[in-house]
């Protein structure tokens, strides 16, 4: 079977051979670590599959996002990055001033939707600060933005829908919490963003596509509300959470993208990553499917903990399957 399969068997709870894992590595790890990062991941096919020794680019830098210097994106968003290989954040937002919405142009080039397309979207234009008054005092510049953006969205994915329809599984990112909690109140997300989601996904429902969802920070308490707006698969972060809280709100009833402990990664032994994948396996996970495993790291994890992360990802995906055959 393949990792492609298992994922979908995953995502419908139908028995997966193995759990899905995977490991991503972002461009800074790249550039500070070059041939040895280069043979360690040779050394690992089952979740690098296709890697050839001597054949990466060490500085190739993906996006503009991950560069250096300054960019404005269509929407006049000014992204400002000090170092090449991390992500930049935007600094500099079209619409400071609450009148200046009235004004907006969406933009006519076509940029996709990429992540922070819905309600990153919104503090990108406005500024944070901004936009948490907004929210707070509930303007009609409000509503407004957020119609702005939604239509500029469900033009993006009639594009999509055009270009991937072969595709089962569309991919969407947009981060909604914080460390400790949900950017907004859980009541207003409900009246503000959820309706944007639910109308996103539906049209990607009704063309028979299942939706993958990242989204960072602080948001259990409102996994529900996004398995309502068609999420197959949710991809949340485990410290923000909590696992007990994700086990709670979403074993047996969605499909989970596990976002394993970046900010344990630098600072953990071996062993205590060993422990980490280990415990996430057993508890959020199950025969039947219902779990994969993400780790993403970056020049702040030495080489030992990503050797020991591609270890501990290749062990316990087989959790499930080998204590059935012990049984």
């Amino acid at each position: 079977m393949s990792k492609q399969q298992d994922m979908l068997k995953a995502m419908r709870f139908e028995g997966p051979e193995y759990v899905p894992v995977r490991m991503g590595i972002l461009p800074a790890a790249w550039m500070k670590y070059r041939e040895a990062l280069d043979e360690l991941v040779a050394e690992h096919p089952v979740l690098f599959e296709g890697h050839r020794r001597g054949q990466r680019d060490y500085d190739e830098i993906p996006r503009e996002r991950f560069m250096k210097g300054e960019y404005v994106d269509p929407w006049g968003c000014v992204w400002c990055n000090a170092q090449d290989g991390i992500e930049a954040i935007v600094k500099k937002h079209p619409l400071p001033e609450r009148e200046d919405v009235r004004g907006l142009e969406p933009p006519e080039e076509d940029m996709g939707m990429p992540h922070g397309f819905m309600f990153l979207r919104l503090a990108d234009l406005r500024g944070f600060e901004e936009i948490m008054v907004d929210f707070a005092e509930e303007p009609p510049e409000l509503g407004m933005l957020i119609d702005a953006v939604l239509e500029y969205n469900m033009r993006q994915l009639e594009i999509r829908l055009k270009d991937e329809k072969d595709e089962e599984l569309l991919y969407f990112g947009d981060d909604n919490g914080h460390q400790n909690s949900l950017a907004i109140s859980p009541q207003k997300w409900r009246k503000y963003i959820k309706p944007c989601y639910a109308k996103i996904y539906e049209r990607c429902h009704q063309e028979g596509h299942s939706v993958y969802m990242h989204t960072d920070g602080h948001i259990y308490e409102v996994i529900p509300d996004l398995v309502e707006c068609g999420v197959n698969v949710i991809n949340p972060q485990i410290r923000a959470n909590g696992l007990d809280n994700l086990v709670a709100t979403c074993k047996g009833k969605v499909c989970v993208d596990l976002d394993l402990d970046r900010q344990l990664f630098p600072f953990a032994t071996p062993s205590q990553l060993d422990e980490h994948v280990h415990e996430a396996v057993e508890k959020l996970g199950a025969p039947e499917g219902g779990l994969w495993l993400k780790a993403e790291v970056d020049h702040g994890v030495s080489l030992e903990n990503i050797e020991a992360l591609c270890r501990a990802l290749e062990k316990y995906r087989s959790y499930f399957s080998a204590r059935g055959a012990a049984a």
